[in-house]
């Protein structure tokens, strides 16, 4: 299949769906909000005022008299870092929900790659993406690192990135080769440099590219050949035998992302901390599609010394807030740990590994830190967002802390992450330009995005050959 790549958006409506992003001019003074900075050196403040000036945050005080600055009233509201998903499929968009009883990864394949994805026009990768970054944007999820395995032509990748460029969000933008389907082969790995020359020379820009592949030495050495980080799924104790090899020949390093990572052994872990590997854990996506024993690798992760990162996956099953990944990872990590402690008092213990520490119960800041400064590590921006910073990138959420679900907000870190929903999100500023405002998407055309939407899921069902059920319990595999 040869496809040539565009230079112009891949829907009618593109200009028009979310509006032309605003220049980042100015300076914003956020005042009076509980702010959860993720920095040590600033601590938390229970009222206090946060300064951007054009895209970065240039002061946190008690108090601060800046008399030229737009003021936005944060009375009653809690500021916190925009958060980090390290591994979202943004493609899948229009597909969200088409298999929530997916009991599989094969399940899940069959409602995408072995159906859909193979029908993909490169308008239906700008609606997936557009459709994922605004509702990333509308959670509270300022960057996404885009795992987008579907890349099938130049084309294809031109539409998913100009997406997200769109919608305004940071991003990293990590296309991958189809798993089914016709696609143009021969345009992979070498699109990855057109790619880079056409939309990642600018400085400052909110978009950044890295790679898709699994564990593949030439693809892993054109991906460095041009400074990209390399992602890869990675789970179970086969794809962990391989560890040692790569990692004895140099080939693991700080510009690895490894998603998953469960059911891994020890060795395996050393091996991963000690070349640097960045990884995120998907409590949800790990339990839901049944990958190896069902579940994610947080406590394995922060038991071997290393931070990881959260991420939703993708939402042909579920929804797409990390909120729900932090309750999910919390209680999780609750229950394990509570569930060795009673089998070692019960008296049940047969193995040397029964009489192992039993590790202590996650804190809540854990969670968030996974969610932002550790998520923004995982993705390579550490130093640009992830925590609220002098000279950090403006990437910033506001809660509404008295709303009547969050009413009174007698901890905002248990506000944040036990009870907080995607509709106490008043403001959203992505590199000092505010994209969600009392507690709507600014510029957001929503009949266009329904109509883009619309049109091409009727024409992957159409293709594909399924017929909708609107109470299917499970997805039945096409031809």
């Amino acid at each position: 299949m040869q496809t040539k790549p565009s230079s112009t958006p891949h829907s009618t409506h593109a200009s028009a769906i979310a509006g032309a992003l605003p220049a980042v001019n100015g300076r914003l003074l956020l005042k009076g909000g509980t702010i959860i900075s993720m920095d040590p050196a600033i601590g938390n403040l229970a009222q206090g005022d946060l300064l951007i000036d054009g895209a970065r945050i240039a002061a946190i005080a008690a108090h601060l008299d800046v008399p030229d600055a737009q003021i936005i009233d944060a009375s009653n509201m809690i500021i916190m870092p925009g958060m980090v998903d390290t591994h979202r499929h943004a493609w899948e968009g229009q597909l969200r929900r088409i298999n929530p009883n997916s009991a599989t990864l094969e399940d899940y394949c069959n409602a995408t790659h072995f159906s859909f994805a193979k029908y993909y026009r490169p308008q239906d990768m700008y609606v997936g993406n557009l459709l994922t970054a605004l509702g990333c944007i509308d959670a509270g999820i300022t960057t996404m690192v885009d795992n987008s395995h579907n890349a099938r032509s130049g084309a294809h990748s031109d539409a998913a990135i100009e997406a997200l460029r769109d919608a305004g969000i940071r991003a990293v933008h990590a296309p991958g080769a189809p798993l089914t389907g016709d696609w143009d082969q021969a345009a992979w790995p070498q699109d990855l440099a057109r790619l880079q020359d056409k939309y990642f020379k600018e400085p400052e820009q909110l978009l950044s590219l890295a790679m898709m592949s699994q564990i593949d030495r030439d693809t892993w050495a054109a991906a460095r050949a041009l400074g990209l980080r390399i992602v890869t799924e990675f789970f179970g104790k086969e794809m962990a035998g391989e560890l040692a090899a790569l990692h004895q020949d140099g080939l693991l390093g700080p510009d690895n992302i490894f998603n998953h990572c469960t059911a891994l052994p020890a060795e395996a872990w050393a091996i991963l901390r000690e070349a640097g590997v960045n990884i995120n854990v998907c409590p949800r996506s790990d339990t839901h599609y049944a990958l190896e024993d069902g579940m994610c690798s947080y406590q394995d992760a922060i038991g071997h010394g290393m931070k990881p990162g959260l991420s939703v996956d993708n939402e042909s099953s579920y929804s797409g807030d990390l909120f729900m990944e932090m309750r999910v990872a919390f209680y999780l990590q609750r229950a394990t740990t509570q569930a060795r402690r009673h089998h070692q008092h019960s008296g049940h213990c047969q193995h040397d590994g029964d009489h192992a520490p039993v590790p202590e119960p996650v804190m809540l800041r854990s969670l968030l830190e996974a969610a932002t400064i550790d998520g923004a590590a995982c993705a390579g921006l550490a130093g640009q967002v992830g925590s609220l910073s002098i000279g950090k990138q403006a990437d910033i959420v506001m809660l509404r802390a008295d709303d009547i679900n969050l009413y009174p907000s007698n901890n905002a870190l248990g506000t944040v992450v036990h009870a907080a929903e995607r509709g106490n999100i008043d403001t959203v500023i992505i590199g000092g330009r505010i994209r969600k405002q009392g507690g709507k998407l600014l510029g957001l055309d929503v009949a266009a995005l329904k109509a883009a939407t619309e049109e091409s899921r009727s024409h992957l069902f159409a293709a594909a050959g399924y017929v909708p059920d609107m109470f299917a319990e499970s997805f039945t595999a096409l031809a």
